[in-house]
């Protein structure tokens, strides 16, 4: 009989490093609300990058899921460029 390993969420199972794995998090939770802003606003990815002050290019890759691309801070300017009030929340791991 095989063990299953149940994990957290997606980042937990993918990283195994605990630190990378909570930054994964908080750049995916941050590039869905930034992109569900823009579909939410009827915004175009010009009007987006103009709004957020980035490139037209960097909509892109924010629509495209390119997590690889973000870091923390950038997408947290974005978010505040865009109007958009990002809180935090810190508990002790499970």
């Amino acid at each position: 009989m095989t063990k299953t390993k149940v994990y957290a969420s997606v980042w937990d199972a993918i990283e195994p490093n605990p630190v990378d794995a909570e930054n994964l998090k908080l750049r995916s939770s941050l590039m869905l609300a930034l992109t569900r802003h823009i579909k939410s606003q009827g915004l175009t990815q010009a009007q987006a990058a103009g709004v957020f002050g980035v490139t037209q290019p960097r909509i892109s890759n924010l629509i495209h899921g390119k997590i690889d691309l973000f870091g923390l801070d950038l997408l947290v300017k974005m978010a505040a460029a865009a109007g958009l009030r990002v809180t935090m929340r810190i508990k002790k791991a499970a």
